[in-house]
């Protein structure tokens, strides 16, 4: 009935949609994630790219079903629609399953208007599909990926990726670096700083009143006492122990070979992994067509699928959109959630001076 009135009264949430590489699949997840016309009782999705592309990709896939409008800008948008905002109007050079420079310029072309959009208020999340980081390394693109891109312009030092299907949820206390810089890039502050955002994404972006937070190691076997590494030792359990101090429900840190295939993962909202693949391995062998990357701990609410370009299928009608449909649904869940938040903080209650009585004699 709420999704209905929403509807009726055309207060639908924006979602923009970066196109990404135009050489990957991200054309096709995209068709095919908004071809169930349900999703437009929810959302008005505004695509960034080119219906000259999306053109092409409707005739490689035979593609009949995937109907949109061409827009000038996002103001233009209608509800009930699918809209392609045309941010690059000349003929583009589709070459399926490489990384060019084009490909790149035009990916980069899409998030920046994206953005922009998204900061003007004119879309209210970003949905992004996947880019080349060797394509987009050809443009003014300086960054390791979308996270890093998307905090430094909001302004924020180190933001928060997690990786979101259900209820499992995988945070990273490292990103995009290489393997061997791990070790001296993590402290007992940046993994309490960690810890912090994702407890407090937890209860904002998720509804989870009293999140517990699982923490791993770094070494096999969390470094077992210290026989197999001490950086466990000497930050990541005392960073748990602060964060224990701040009355933040965090555990660990917890070996990571055999926690995902043990009960334990069902006895926590979020687990904290310390780097990329020590998280993100186990993530996508349990939900790779259905996990979201989530960036947590910025102002605004961007998603994408769990997967990459996919060069080697492009094309072939072979890719999976639960991915990108799933990132679309996990961000409009969570923007309703930061709404709802805001709402319930907007007008407190005054506590009255029995209450605050109460509150000091321990009785609350």
């Amino acid at each position: 009935m709420e999704k209905e009135k929403e509807a009726q009264h055309g207060n639908l949430i924006r979602v923009g949609i970066s196109i990404g590489d135009i050489n990957g699949i991200g054309p096709e997840v995209i068709m095919k994630a908004l071809r169930d016309a349900r999703l437009l009782l929810d959302c008005t999705p505004i695509i960034y790219g080119s219906t000259k592309v999306f053109a092409y990709y409707k005739k490689v896939l035979d593609d009949q079903d995937f109907m949109y409008q061409s827009c000038k800008s996002a103001e233009e948008a209608q509800n009930k629609k699918i809209n392609v905002v045309n941010i690059f109007q000349e003929d583009v050079e589709i070459i399926e399953g490489n990384p060019t420079e084009q490909s790149g310029i035009c990916a980069f072309q899409s998030l920046e208007k994206a953005t922009q959009d998204l900061a003007s208020g004119k879309i209210d999340i970003l949905v992004t599909a996947p880019i080349s980081k060797e394509a987009m390394g050809k443009t003014e693109f300086k960054f390791p990926g979308h996270t890093e891109y998307l905090a430094d312009l909001s302004g924020i030092d180190d933001a928060l990726m997690v990786m979101v299907a259900g209820s499992l949820r995988v945070a990273l206390a490292t990103t995009h670096i290489a393997l061997k810089e791990v070790s001296t890039t993590l402290s007992k502050d940046k993994i309490l700083s960690k810890i912090r955002a994702f407890e407090s994404s937890l209860k904002k972006d998720f509804g989870i009143i009293r999140p517990k937070i699982a923490v791993f190691g770094l070494n096999p076997h969390a470094g077992e006492n210290g026989k197999m590494g001490s950086e466990e030792q000497e930050f990541i359990a005392p960073a748990i122990n602060a964060a224990k101090a701040e009355e933040i429900l965090a555990f660990g840190p917890y070996p990571a070979d055999g926690f995902f295939g043990s009960n334990n993962r069902t006895q926590f909202d979020g687990i904290l992994a310390m780097y990329h693949d020590q998280g993100l391995t186990a993530f996508k062998a349990l939900a790779f067509d259905d996990g979201v990357n989530f960036t947590a701990g910025l102002p605004i609410v961007r998603t994408s699928p769990d997967h990459g370009t996919a060069y080697d299928i492009v094309g072939q009608d072979k890719a999976s959109e639960q991915s990108m449909r799933h990132a679309i649904y996990v961000a409009l869940d969570i923007y309703r959630s930061r709404q709802f938040v805001r709402e319930i903080n907007s007008n407190p209650l005054p506590i009255s001076p029995k209450d605050k009585k109460r509150s000091g004699d321990g009785l609350e």
